[in-house]
């Protein structure tokens, strides 16, 4: 491979598929890999970040489409880790080499140097091999990683939830889903029984998205599992910010779930409610969307310890809100605590 970007692999479900074939050419004898840096910032190094260290690249890949330099990984990794040999060749050696030169620095400095083929396999196998040893480092449970276990829905209230999205895909029969705060991907699951060809979900929490991901490969299901952070959707980067498009463009959906995520974003994070729905109507034509009042204990554990200073955070508002830009197909109660479903259809 003449590089090793991480957009040369896009997915279909949980799948990676590499769609770069012209970056394939054949092997010419005594050479040195000059892919080898690029692929160690887009994929050796965020793996890294979380096993090592414990911190998810998500953020840190937003901010540097190259991921992560070597140079950072390098003044972070712990020094007690530098004395690996997979980290001395791969991070320390590869900083020694591109520090004060340009990004070339690795083909500089073996310049008129050659690396037998059998060093070479060696060295991917080597790297291959602690790939596939690495594992998160982030042992504490995030707050919703358990929440598919620890929610204060009953089994009866579970049931008519699943329900309620079945019948939603057996009726308006969406292709493709966009799942917003899809935590372990149970309801992802349940669309792609009921008939969705595909779901893509998207999360805030890496280990919820950890658990949907390997819901997704035992399973064999349709279902991507993404990171996003919904107060702040990814925009378009790169030259002339048309080089990698936003969440916003690259969204394209038939139906919309948004199971027990509006409040995440209207309470805690003060998101008006008008502009709240009218964001995630936008997403599909079609969808649920759940509506969770101020009668249910996760708004009132929001609310404990700041002001209540949301006086229109009401069923009624909420639900006049999102007749104005859509038809209410139907909604159902779901819940002791007054939690509501509405299945809508988008107005244009």
């Amino acid at each position: 491979m003449s590089d090793a970007t991480a957009y040369n692999v896009q997915f279909i479900g949980s799948k990676p598929v590499f769609i770069d074939h012209l970056s394939i050419r054949p092997y010419r004898d005594g050479e040195f890999w000059n892919g080898h840096r690029q692929f160690c910032e887009q994929f050796l190094n965020p793996l890294l970040l979380r096993a090592y260290l414990g911190r998810p690249h998500n953020a840190w890949y937003r901010g540097s489409m190259e991921g992560v330099a070597v140079a950072d990984m390098a003044a972070i990794i712990p020094t007690r880790r530098k004395f690996s040999w997979n980290v001395f060749t791969n991070v320390v050696l590869q900083n020694r080499f591109q520090a004060g030169t340009s990004g070339d620095a690795v083909k500089i400095s073996v310049t008129g140097k050659s690396l037998p083929k059998h060093a070479f396999a060696a060295m991917l196998r080597q790297l291959r091999s602690w790939i596939n040893s690495l594992s998160p480092g982030d042992k504490a449970k995030t707050v919703w990683a358990d929440y598919s276990l620890t929610n204060t829905y009953s089994d009866s209230e579970r049931d008519a939830k699943h329900r309620f999205v079945a019948e939603y895909v057996t009726e308006a029969k969406p292709r493709t889903v966009v799942d917003l705060g899809c935590n372990t991907g149970e309801y992802s699951e349940r669309a792609l029984a009921a008939g969705a060809e595909a779901v893509i979900g998207f999360d805030y929490d890496v280990q919820a998205l950890d658990r949907a991901y390997g819901r997704a490969i035992n399973k064999g299901l349709a279902l991507l599992p993404l990171f996003l952070d919904a107060r702040n959707p990814s925009p378009n980067q790169g030259w002339l910010g048309t080089e990698r498009t936003g969440f916003g463009e690259r969204v394209k959906a038939d139906g919309l779930l948004a199971l027990a995520f509006e409040h995440h974003l209207a309470i805690a994070h003060n998101v008006p409610l008008d502009q709240l729905v009218s964001w995630l109507v936008s997403l599909a034509p079609t969808g649920i969307i759940e509506f969770v009042p101020k009668t249910d204990t996760t708004v009132q554990k929001m609310l404990a310890l700041r002001d209540d200073i949301f006086f229109n955070y009401e069923t009624s508002e909420f639900e006049r809100q999102l007749a104005t830009v859509a038809e209410i197909v139907r909604s159902q109660v779901v819940s002791q605590s007054g939690r509501i479903l509405f299945q809508y259809r988008r107005r244009f």
